[in-house]
């Protein structure tokens, strides 16, 4: 038996903010987030480009509360706090959320500040005494745990750590256990906040990270660009609620977009280079989960993250996987405006992509004015675009370790 599965509420604290309404309109604009702000100390601290969050957690988690939370788990409750009312599960207008629903969330580190804190206990001020909630503030499925205390929701409660896939997965796998049955509710995204010194240094040797462009901090993340360094470092959370049809219909909900097929292949090639060839696949196999022809896709949020090479390999794998379709594509980049969110890249990108469809507006790529020439499809550069007839999207993430996964949506 496969059930139609709905997205009916999105929530999230992203780099444009909290209001999903605002959020969308500022990307669609070609509003970037990005900024240039000091991390560390005076003595070994540097200007870094970083997308942040700002996260008000006021009248969603006490702060007694909060003290036994780490930044992202804070951030994933008041995310999934929004998804909840967006959907009009917590206000009494169309029921509560029933407290079989499953939390399905993606995490890439885990609380990264709590490490990094412990860590300068214990070697700074040699103190083996960190803060006794130091676990359960490093804890990976600590996001996923406290949307589960917050809302009582008594289904399964899964964490996915598979890096820039994380939440496209948890997404994924969440839509599978409503399509066949096992669930009828559920919570899915993800959450992530990496933007302290110890983790920005880490990224910074990897040798990815974007350098800060001639026209300022706001313009550094310019994926298909002929002049692109490298990404941007974001954080924030972005949270889904899904439902499958009989339980939208029966409680009078209104559905956002529909969840029509999900992908996921492994590269099998290398720790930290992307493969088309694994790519490709994900994205085949998103296509016939969801029964659909290559030509039923109108757009691709793609994950196109601006590194010199990644971009190019996945313009490469949406030929491979679309043939001649694939000139016939709008493709953009929202990452040239929200940076990277690692762990919650797929769940935010997700989230736009379902804005796109009911709204039949395309973001675009921020900053492409000279687009490279291995780049050589519709990528969208610098203004949104209205498109009436627009039907089904599918939304990339592609992550450090060769997971690839693929989302297909389609209009409700």
């Amino acid at each position: 038996m496969r059930r139609r599965v709905f997205v009916t509420g999105i929530g999230m604290v992203s780099p444009h903010g909290c209001a999903t309404d605002a959020v969308f309109e500022r990307v669609c604009a070609g509003e970037s987030a990005i900024r240039k702000l000091r991390s560390g100390t005076e003595e070994l601290g540097a200007d870094c480009l970083l997308a942040a969050a700002e996260l008000n957690i006021e009248g969603i988690i006490p702060r007694a509360q909060a003290f036994a939370m780490d930044r992202v788990a804070q951030m994933a409750v008041v995310a999934a706090h929004h998804a909840l009312r967006s959907a009009r599960l917590l206000d009494g207008e169309r029921g509560a959320v029933p407290a079989q629903a499953g939390v399905y969330m993606g995490c890439g580190l885990g609380g990264s500040q709590a490490i990094q804190d412990a860590y300068r206990t214990y070697f700074e001020r040699r103190s083996r005494r960190p803060k006794p909630t130091t676990v359960p503030l490093i804890m990976a499925n600590a996001p996923a745990a406290h949307v589960s205390m917050r809302f009582g929701l008594q289904g399964p409660s899964y964490t996915y750590s598979i890096a820039c896939a994380s939440s496209a997965v948890a997404i994924g796998e969440a839509f599978r256990a409503l399509r066949d049955g096992y669930l009828d509710t559920a919570v899915a995204g993800g959450a992530e906040s990496m933007i302290n010194d110890g983790t920005l240094c880490a990224w910074e040797m990897l040798g990815v990270l974007a350098k800060e462009h001639v026209e300022g901090a706001a313009a550094s993340s310019r994926p298909f660009s002929s002049d692109r360094t490298g990404f941007v470092l974001g954080e924030g959370a972005a949270v889904l609620v899904l439902e499958c049809e009989d339980t939208m219909r029966a409680r009078g909900g209104a559905p956002i977009a529909e969840l029509a097929g999900f992908g996921c292949a492994s590269d099998a090639h290398n720790l930290t280079q992307p493969c088309a060839d694994g790519q490709a696949r994900a994205m085949d196999r998103a296509l016939r989960d969801a029964r659909l022809e290559p030509e039923r896709i109108g757009y691709i949020n793609a994950h196109a993250t601006a590194t010199p090479t990644g971009d190019n390999i996945e313009i490469d794998a949406i030929k491979r996987s679309f043939g001649a379709h694939a000139s016939s594509l709008a493709i953009s980049s929202t990452k040239s405006m929200h940076g990277h969110l690692v762990g919650a890249a797929g769940a935010l990108e997700c989230a736009i992509t379902a804005l796109a469809l009911q709204r039949r507006r395309i973001p675009p790529t921020a900053f492409l004015r000279e687009q490279d020439p291995a780049c050589d499809l519709d990528c969208v550069p610098c203004k949104a675009r209205d498109v009436p007839d627009l039907d089904h999207a599918l939304s990339n993430s592609f992550a450090f370790g060769g997971t690839d996964a693929a989302l297909i949506l389609g209009r409700a």
